[in-house]
């Protein structure tokens, strides 16, 4: 079997990803759940095979040195994400399909209030949520929006790209790491001297890039970007948490002025099997949550975000509970991917 056979295979399941492991069947992973494709169990010699077609002769030489490679790479059919790693010493590799159509906020069913995001001219817009949950789709729509809609200088920094966007009403640059520029920590460095009006991180990885996106949402642009937390209060943790204790008083400070909106999503698996239900927390920085974020007492938002649905906020457990409601996902797999899992359980079970 070839690879292009494999990525057709990938395509026609709308699997989300492709696993090539040595010792292992050829998976797909369908609906959260992995699926053999084949009996036989690959060999890292028939990965490095398969692989090679799709991997820029660069690319193969770097990861050799390096061991570690993310890349793209696109057909007819879809773009694809590329991880490429060892382990016991043999090459493995983790594909994920990206359709080429950028999808609507309307069509991926959204919140409206995403919509409302992208018409601010400033701060910091987080998508949060853990790998697989589609925070790249969420933010690609947002970006598609902005860019149909406003006038306006876009610039993405991603590793790899993903949705590949072209110039609407617009100007937009789509940087990748690796390739047009060495790293998110010197492509930040220098995006402020690119006269950006939005700028998206395809994630926040460290101390700098965190301390970067803050600065350039704090000079006036609007900064959309990506951490893997659950939920807005872990999100706000994460960014204080990384700084030195002698620092986080300030940081807080800045989160307080610049931070606009946190969007946590899950994927979880639908009740009759087909297919994911999206469960969305979403917070809306009033004076309030500022507040809350300036002193610090950030467990007190969870509250605030129960109290602010008159604002567009939901949190992520009113949202499993609605899918719950609705029918679309059960009990126990509500309660598996709850923040506060036994105050929902008693509040399905009709307890509390």
């Amino acid at each position: 079997m070839e690879i292009k056979e494999l990525l057709t295979q990938l395509n026609q399941t709308k699997a989300s990803d492709l696993l090539l492991v040595a010792g292992s069947s050829i998976c797909l992973r369908i609906n959260s759940s992995l699926q053999a494709m084949t009996k036989e169990k690959l060999t890292g010699e028939m990965i490095e095979k398969l692989i090679a077609p799709i991997i820029r002769k660069e690319e193969l030489e770097e990861f050799s040195k390096v061991k570690e490679l993310d890349t793209s790479y696109e057909d007819e059919m879809s773009r694809y994400r590329i991880n490429l790693h060892y382990q016991r010493g043999t090459v493995a590799a983790t594909i994920r399909r990206i359709p080429k159509e950028i999808p609507t906020i309307d069509q991926l069913g959204l919140p409206a209030i995403l919509k409302t995001f992208t018409t601010l001219e400033r701060g910091l817009l987080l998508v949060t949520g853990p790998t697989g949950s589609g925070k790249s789709t969420t933010q690609a729509a947002m970006i598609d929006l902005i860019n149909t809609t406003r006038s306006g200088h876009i610039i993405t920094i991603e590793d790899p790209i993903e949705f590949v966007h072209t110039s609407k009403m617009s100007v937009l640059e789509q940087r990748e790491v690796g390739f047009d520029t060495n790293s998110f920590k010197e492509a930040l460095k220098r995006v402020l001297r690119q006269i950006p009006d939005v700028i998206l991180v395809g994630e926040m990885r460290d101390l700098e890039s965190i301390q970067m996106a803050i600065t350039a949402a704090e000079t006036g642009h609007l900064v959309i970007s990506t951490l893997h937390t659950q939920d807005s209060v872990q999100s706000i943790d994460r960014m204080v948490d990384v700084f030195p204790p002698h620092q986080q008083a300030q940081i807080r400070s800045m989160l307080a002025l610049t931070l606009q909106g946190i969007v946590c999503q899950q994927l979880v698996p639908k009740i009759d099997g087909k297919g994911l239900a999206l469960a969305m927390e979403i917070l809306i920085a009033t004076p309030a949550i500022r507040n809350i974020i300036r002193k610090g007492s950030t467990t007190d938002i969870y509250s605030m975000i129960e109290l602010g649905s008159q604002f567009g906020m939901v949190s992520m457990d009113a949202s499993l509970a609605n899918l719950f409601k609705k029918g679309l996902i059960s009990k126990d797999e509500a309660i598996i991917y709850a923040i506060n899992r036994e105050r929902l359980e008693k509040k399905l079970s009709g307890t509390a």
